[in-house]
């Protein structure tokens, strides 16, 4: 579709999905899932000040058709395409730099570490929370304007095909896996099909001869690389776009992140900032500002305890980097979802590893426990053990406390 009638010669664009979150004068998108339908609402949204609402059902349009406000109306085939197509337009209006970044682990602190050091010499924008989906990166492209002259978008994936659908929307010209590893494999089928997936960000990046930095030390991300190359016969030869490199180093001292796992996000973010000209000691002082939020890996003090607050997400990688990391005495774990067939051992991995630690103070929150053989008190959900600490409370530990989001972890906050 021609969306030039809404972005030429426009500084920014004015956009949403949500009546509860509708400026006057953005477009509204009515998008539709199983438990809701944004068409229903296409009246209430004009009268709110939408300048234009875009719909996909021909009897809301055709029930308004001789009304006065039929001149705001678009009637689109699919609501969800159509946002994605205004994305990828008003992307290709701007035309500015996107590095795109996705992998299991670290994608989110990577994101935020590159715009701390980009930051530092450009109008940057980045993706905010967690939009990192198919609604999510359009709306992060959206919100890009002209004055910015740089752009970070993170890229989620649960399903083979994600990667791929989400740069064929904002057509990186950079990009950057964090790493690969056991996650949401009920949805992948497998860690290949995890390998597969992420991998879909370098074959666009060959295809289009990119530049793709890359962590040299993952030999996963060297075969994901090679095989890119390799669906590229025309490219046999070459590095198949312009390679970066970067190791997985060290942590160095003074910053506020937690765990030598960060070593390899810190050393991504400095690769990425020399490449765009900041200096690896401008990066340094940045990275050392930094302060993580939303739960991931937060150190925290209260009345009663220190604590690692890692509770944003979790998968068996993640898991295991975290344990290893600890330092402390007290280990409150949530269950790790979406593992499918796979999640019985990797639930019980993680009670063996406990265990072959010596660990004496650990509980288990997560009904998926207890089909493991584990020495721990388990509990089935977080309020379960929020009333045990109530009863019990705990004081004067160091305590790592990690889960995956639906275990809502955090809860547990107010009694530690």
């Amino acid at each position: 579709m021609n969306w030039d009638f809404l972005i030429k010669d426009k500084n920014s664009l004015c956009v949403s999905t949500d009546t509860r979150n509708l400026p006057t004068g953005c477009v509204f998108f009515a998008l539709h899932g199983e438990r809701f339908d944004g068409n229903k609402f296409a009246k209430q949204a004009l009268e709110q000040g939408a300048s234009l609402v875009v719909i996909d059902d021909p009897e809301v349009f055709a029930a308004y058709s001789q009304s006065l406000i039929a001149n705001s109306l678009l009637l689109v085939e699919d609501t969800l395409l159509a946002l994605q197509d205004l994305a990828r337009a008003w992307r290709r209006e701007l035309g500015l730099p996107i590095i795109g970044i996705t992998g299991t682990n670290g994608k989110t602190t990577t994101k935020e570490l590159l715009a701390t050091v980009l930051s530092t010499k450009y109008n940057i924008h980045y993706t905010k929370g967690n939009l990192n989906n198919q609604i999510g990166v359009p709306l992060t492209l959206l919100q890009i304007t002209r004055a910015h002259e740089l752009a970070i978008v993170e890229m989620g994936a649960s399903h083979p095909g994600d990667i791929k659908e989400l740069v064929d929307i904002a057509e990186p010209n950079y990009g950057l896996i964090t790493n690969v590893g056991r996650a949401h494999l009920e949805g992948f089928g497998s860690f290949e099909g995890v390998q597969s997936t992420k991998q879909e960000l370098y074959d666009y990046l060959v295809a289009h001869q990119g530049t793709i930095f890359r962590n040299t030390d993952n030999p996963y991300l060297a075969q994901m690389h090679k095989n890119a190359v390799a669906n590229h016969p025309s490219l046999q030869g070459g590095d198949g776009g312009r390679l970066v490199s970067y190791t997985t180093g060290v942590m160095p001292s003074g910053t506020h992140l937690v765990g030598e796992y960060n070593a390899e996000n810190v050393s991504a973010a400095i690769c990425v900032g020399e490449h765009f000209g900041v200096s690896r000691e401008q990066a340094l002082e940045a990275i050392r500002q930094y302060v993580p939020t939303n739960n991931r890996s937060q150190k925290m003090k209260t009345d009663n305890n220190q604590l690692i607050v890692d509770a944003y997400n979790a998968n068996p990688t993640s898991m295991q980097a975290a344990i290893n990391a600890f330092k402390g005495d007290t280990y409150i774990l949530g269950a790790m979802r979406e593992l499918g067939e796979y999640s019985h051992l990797e639930h019980q991995n993680i009670v063996n590893m406990l265990a072959e630690r010596k660990a004496d103070w650990v509980y288990l929150v997560g009904e998926e426990y207890r089909l493991t053989t584990s020495p721990y008190p388990i509990f089935d959900t977080v309020e379960d053990l929020h009333k045990h600490f109530e009863v019990q409370p705990l004081k004067g530990k160091f305590i790592l406390l990690k889960g995956s989001r639906s275990t809502k972890m955090e809860k547990l906050l107010d009694v530690l």
